[in-house]
């Protein structure tokens, strides 16, 4: 299914919704990314979106305002994935909407979600002063002054390089991952973490590999997973788990996750976000 023009709230001036407004959410199928690299069977990947929301607010049957930050957890086995425009304004349709007491806010909001995603989505629900949600940096060790370059190509696993005389164990990030939004062109910014073993990653190559991303045109999850594949093919490691930590936009901030197997994403938000 091609994206609707006509449905896509994305890059149009939409007003915000006054009442509660499920049919805002927009999905968009995973499966025409995936088979843009090659993935049209069995993914050679798990894992999940995180998302966390800091415009989350209703009224309780005293019409008294609540204010949360919530993450959304969305497998990356669900068909779709949400678009955030759609997503932000779903979430902001809630804001004067009364509910008996909270528990009867998420179910609705997990029931919409995931009808959306098109498989069952997690929400957990934080104070927003909750030290839970205090900016961190990542594990391991930051390329960014690697003798990296920007290309001025589009990304391919060719760009990586590794030596497969020597196996290693890291954790590396970068925050140099921008890349375009594929309806509106405006740039996305994210921190891009890993840790794999295998071949030993050259670091230089991987930061130009991150730097070509600057003109690509994805969605943050095609992303995610276009380095992945790529990753995988130019390496073979014996196992990579991969997140990207983009900045908020518009209330959202998104983080997807994949792994190899058997591994859990680090559950954080970054200073930047």
């Amino acid at each position: 299914m091609a994206l609707d023009s006509e449905a896509l709230l994305l890059g149009k001036q939409v007003p915000a919704a006054t009442q509660y407004a499920p049919e805002l959410l927009y999905p968009v199928p995973r499966r025409e990314g995936r088979a843009a690299l090659g993935l049209t069977e069995q993914l050679p990947f798990e894992g999940i979106d995180v998302w966390h929301a800091y415009e989350l607010s209703w009224l309780d049957s005293q019409d008294k305002a609540l204010a949360r930050v919530g993450r959304f957890t969305i497998p990356a086995s669900t068909p779709n994935l949400v678009e955030s425009k759609s997503f932000k304004l779903y979430l902001n349709s809630l804001n004067n909407t009364v509910f008996d007491d909270e528990a009867a806010a998420l179910a609705c909001i997990v029931r919409d979600v995931s009808a959306a995603a098109g498989g069952e989505v997690a929400l957990a629900v934080f104070a927003p002063d909750d030290p839970a949600l205090t900016g961190a940096q990542p594990d391991g060790l930051c390329i960014d002054s690697a003798a990296g370059r920007w290309p001025r190509r589009e990304p391919d696993a060719s760009m990586l390089q590794c030596a497969p005389a020597n196996v290693v164990e890291e954790r590396l990030y970068s925050h140099l991952l921008r890349s375009l939004c594929p309806v509106t062109g405006q740039p996305d910014w994210a921190t891009l973490w890993l840790h794999y073993r295998g071949p030993a990653l050259d670091h230089a190559a991987l930061l130009s590999y991150i730097l070509a991303y600057r003109e690509h045109q994805d969605f943050h999850e095609q992303c995610v997973e276009r380095i992945f594949c790529d990753l995988q093919q130019a390496c073979h490691p014996e196992f990579l788990h991969l997140q990207a930590f983009y900045t908020r936009r518009g209330g959202l901030d998104i983080n997807p996750f994949r792994s190899s197997g058997g591994g859990e994403p680090p559950w954080l938000r970054l200073a930047r976000q």
